[in-house]
């Protein structure tokens, strides 16, 4: 019991340390990597669409980016979650709207509710799904026009460009890695079996 305290207490003190540490190597990066990922879907937006179908850029790809910019090693920034939380929230939100479309105080709870029971069963829980299941309910305009393409453009095409951009931007340097396959675990371990051999 002592021993599992006291490693969680090490493992706690690490987590904090490394979160509360002020790198500007990686907050570059992670500016770098936020500015040209939102940049991108932005410009395609501005340039590419005609501005009747000017919905390729919503409010929760700015959630995401905070968190496969700025938090990359976290278990909620991974592909799988940043897809799979962002698509399946989308078929959920979409699904919610053709169901109880006018009943807003209502359609809006049971969009959100659901994303995240989604989320949860597929192992694919990221925060801004959340919010992607409730601009479907929520919106005016295109977005409910665009039915079940809402899941394609701009969810999902703004979720592969948000990837693509991570991939290139958080493997630049040798102190990120992305996608993270629990690298604090193993560098913990590393360190507990090195100090056990001495």
């Amino acid at each position: 019991m002592k021993k599992t305290i006291k490693r969680t207490f090490r493992v706690s003190k690490y987590v904090i340390y490394k979160e509360t540490l002020v790198d500007y190597k990686e907050h570059f990066w992670s500016f770098l990597g936020a500015f040209f990922g939102i940049g991108l879907i932005a410009f395609i937006q501005s340039h590419q669409l005609l501005q009747a179908e000017n919905v390729f850029l919503i409010g929760s790809f700015g959630a995401s980016s905070v968190l496969i910019y700025g938090a990359i090693q976290s278990p909620l920034a991974q592909p799988r979650n940043l897809i799979g939380g962002h698509v399946l929230s989308a078929i959920v939100g979409v699904t919610v709207y053709k169901i109880v479309p006018d009943i807003i105080w209502l359609s809006a709870p049971l969009a959100v509710a659901f994303s995240i029971i989604v989320m949860q069963y597929t192992k694919t829980l990221h925060p801004p799904g959340g919010a992607t299941a409730l601009i479907a309910v929520s919106s005016t305009g295109k977005i409910p026009e665009l039915g079940y393409w809402y899941v394609v453009s701009p969810v999902l095409s703004g979720c592969i460009i948000l990837l693509i951009v991570a991939l290139f931007f958080n493997n630049l340097t040798a102190n990120r890695s992305y996608p993270t396959h629990n690298r604090l675990i193993k560098l913990l371990r590393k360190k507990h079996t090195h100090r056990m051999k001495k």
